[in-house]
């Protein structure tokens, strides 16, 4: 990979949805190459696929929330039931396995203190294996990145 691929990459980080045209203009090349570099870096995996930022308050999801999950046992089963049931979880944006304190750190969409109650209530505390749970509410989005482009 090298800086003009990075540059591409920069370019479709920021508007996924430049015509090859826009996008060949950006990084100073012209179409023809820019559209064989693009087919390159997905066909190599590096550019997984392309999706439209949703507004969050707009579909009445206007909170962020990070709940830290501690599992009662680590087996394989148990946290293969946990993880599967979570991936079903519309209002679960990202879950991750984590070292530490916690087992899974869950970032959620929710609507209001309401709304993570019943998170927490109806489906959380009704996943398998969970011993304990602690959240905190996300006051402002300082950053947003999806995948960070190395210079």
């Amino acid at each position: 990979m090298d800086a003009i691929d990075r540059k591409i990459l920069r370019a479709l980080a920021r508007d996924g949805r430049l015509t090859n045209a826009e996008l060949a203009e950006q990084v100073g090349l012209s179409p023809s190459p820019c559209w064989t570099r693009v087919r390159r870096l997905e066909a190599a995996g590096i550019i997984k696929g392309y999706a439209a930022l949703l507004d969050q308050a707009a579909l009445g999801l206007p909170d962020t929330v990070f709940i830290e999950v501690m599992m009662e046992r680590h087996d394989e089963d148990s946290l293969r039931r946990f993880e599967a049931t979570v991936l079903a979880i519309p209002e679960v944006l990202e879950c991750h396995l984590v070292t530490g304190e916690y087992d899974y750190v869950i970032k959620a969409a929710v609507g209001g203190t309401a709304g993570y109650e019943r998170l927490l209530r109806d489906r959380l505390y009704r996943l398998p294996g969970v011993r304990h749970t602690r959240t905190s509410f996300a006051l402002r989005c300082l950053k947003r990145e999806l995948s960070p482009v190395p210079e």
